[in-house]
């Protein structure tokens, strides 16, 4: 059975179907040997190569899987880095017949729900803003927030990669110093809360996401921790998506 290249190296988690795009323009993708194609299609028996080197296709269909992870402060979301910290990958179960793809990530000092699939076209599908897919968070903002940082952060504010904002902010208990709020946001740019908080004066001095679409982060998924999400978890991500 043939598929288009840039279905299979999406469905991979090689790179997103646009990416794919955009290699193939460039002529840095060959297919037994030969320049591919814009709308080429190919059999996962093909020998298929980004930039010379080999890309590895598996060559049975698979069953989607989709885990839920209770990231640690102190992992990062990548597999590996020339500082050796632990990555949130070394926790997760080893997989047949493909690889883990995570669903965005959080930064190393950021704890809370992370999305983990071996389909590469639900991981993109997830994390691109047309999905509108909410991700809520939970935060420790230290001095006084003033009901003007909140108009503010609900407007939109101008970060160095354009506008941002929260679509909703709800405040919670406060400390002498501090102050927990829960927040909405429908994007998930580098550090966008923390960026969001600090264009107004604020630190986050903690960060937890909690829920991604209809999906939250239960309290007895202990950190370091996952499970695998049913049938019926995963539709609750974003149920207006079409991937099962």
């Amino acid at each position: 059975m043939k598929e288009r290249i840039q279905k299979i190296l999406s469905s991979e988690g090689i790179v997103s179907r646009r990416k794919a795009e955009d290699l193939i323009k460039s002529g840095r993708i060959k297919v037994n040997g030969q320049q591919a194609v814009l709308g080429m299609s190919v059999s996962r028996n093909d020998l298929i190569e980004i930039d010379d080197r080999k890309v590895e296709i598996h060559k049975r269909n698979k069953v989607l899987r989709v885990l839920m992870y209770n990231k640690k402060v102190g992992e990062i979301s990548s597999r590996k880095d020339q500082q050796d910290r632990p990555s949130v990958f070394q926790s997760l179960p080893k997989i047949k017949n493909g690889k883990w793809i995570s669903v965005g990530r959080l930064d190393i000092n950021t704890s809370g729900l992370m999305l983990f699939t071996n389909d590469g076209k639900l991981a993109n599908e997830l994390m691109h803003p047309s999905s509108n897919i909410e991700r809520e968070y939970v935060a420790r903002i230290h001095g006084k927030v003033k009901p003007e940082h909140i108009k503010r952060l609900l407007e939109g504010v101008d970060l160095k990669d354009g506008y941002a904002s929260f679509s909703d902010i709800q405040a919670g208990r406060k400390g002498k110093t501090n102050q927990w709020f829960a927040m909405v946001i429908f994007e998930g740019r580098t550090r966008e809360v923390r960026r969001l908080w600090e264009n107004q004066g604020h630190m986050v001095s903690r960060l937890k996401r909690v829920r991604i679409g209809g999906l939250f982060l239960p309290t007895n998924l202990q950190q370091g921790n996952y499970r695998e999400l049913t049938k019926r978890e995963i539709k609750s991500i974003g149920p207006q998506l079409n991937f099962l």
